[in-house]
């Protein structure tokens, strides 16, 4: 045989097998690898689709690969039924989410407290609730449904937009027609005010604003703007008269799988991705305004004044929500602030 045809016999085995042995190395890392499905009900670039992308980003980084989270967002993993999807956290047919403390409260009432109409006065309020012991309280109530909630999240108040006219007193929501999520505390809130509050499933929301089925509905500000609300919509009121937070939950049977340095590492990044989450919405909260006001919406801000006007009647309405939150937790909740 001549060299030349040795010499590419060689090089021909040697790539055999540096391609096996790659291979190999690829079998082995994935068979060390857990994948971690986590599931979202918003858009990859909304809000939370940042913070659950940070949050896998930061699991495989601090794991060194052990841990894979694989982020789905728009509810297509749960079919947009965000209740289905605490249930399948549950059942453990979905691993992970990231779902708002009022889609909870339908399951533990409990977290209810969290929306009481201003209840914050602000972000540092909210933030040392959700981190103090009702926080944690709240957190260890899900593990009746086999949940491990890590950690609670701000999510920035809600406010109002509409077609009719801007908001400043209690008395401009009488007659609006509103679409409210489906959780009685926002039924009881508004329908006193002289709103007329719509429970709807969100998806629907868009085509029911376009068509003047409804007059408006209320959120944080980055939903009218991600949603494209800006095409139906005239004014933007800063009531800020609601909060919910959102939970970052495991399914505890696959949680129980991790052993406790990796259980250690995972409570830390979410933990850590709170406190992401808290500066990115911060950070975006007045950039998401100014993109409303450019994109044609009228925004009006309430004085100190007018604010403490909804104050007073969100506080009369305090005893009819007793019921919604437990009377007990309900009043921690107010004393946590004396």
């Amino acid at each position: 045989m001549k060299n030349s045809s040795k010499k590419a016999l060689i090089i021909t085995f040697v790539v055999i097998f540096l391609l096996t042995m790659f291979a190999v190395i690829s079998i082995a890392a994935t068979e060390d690898t857990m994948l971690i499905r986590l599931a979202v009900g918003d858009p990859i670039h909304s809000s939370v689709g940042v913070t659950a992308k940070h949050f896998a980003e930061k699991v495989y980084e601090d794991t060194n690969g052990q841990l894979k989270v694989e982020v789905f967002a728009d509810g297509v993993l749960f079919g947009g039924d965000q209740n289905a999807a605490v249930n399948m956290v549950e059942d453990g047919s979905l691993d992970a989410t990231i779902l708002s403390t009022s889609v909870y409260a339908s399951f533990e009432k409990r977290m209810n407290a969290i929306s009481l109409p201003y209840l914050f006065k602000d972000y540092d309020d909210f933030k040392n609730y959700l981190t103090g012991e009702l926080g944690k309280e709240l957190l260890a109530s899900l593990e009746k449904f086999n949940t491990v909630g890590l950690a609670l999240m701000i999510r920035t108040f809600r406010n109002v937009t509409n077609s009719k006219r801007p908001i400043y007193t209690p008395k401009d929501l009488k007659g609006l027609k509103l679409r409210v999520p489906n959780n009685k505390l926002w039924v009881e809130f508004f329908g006193p005010l002289g709103a007329d509050p719509t429970p709807m499933d969100f998806k629907e929301v868009y085509t029911a604003l376009q068509l003047k089925t409804i007059d408006g509905q209320e959120n944080p500000v980055e939903v009218p703007l991600a949603n494209k609300f800006y095409e139906v919509q005239e004014y933007l009121s800063l009531t800020n008269h609601i909060a919910d937070g959102y939970i970052l939950a495991f399914n505890q049977d696959l949680w129980k799988k991790l052993n406790s340095e990796t259980q250690e590492i995972v409570r830390r990044v979410a933990e850590e991705t709170a406190q992401f989450k808290l500066e990115y919405d911060l950070s975006e909260e007045e950039k998401i305004i100014k993109e409303l006001e450019a994109k044609g919406m009228k925004v009006n801000r309430l004085t100190a004044e007018q604010k403490n006007a909804f104050q007073e009647e969100a506080l009369k309405l305090y005893p009819k929500f007793e019921s919604l939150v437990g009377s007990d937790f309900m009043e921690k909740s107010i004393k946590f602030f004396k």
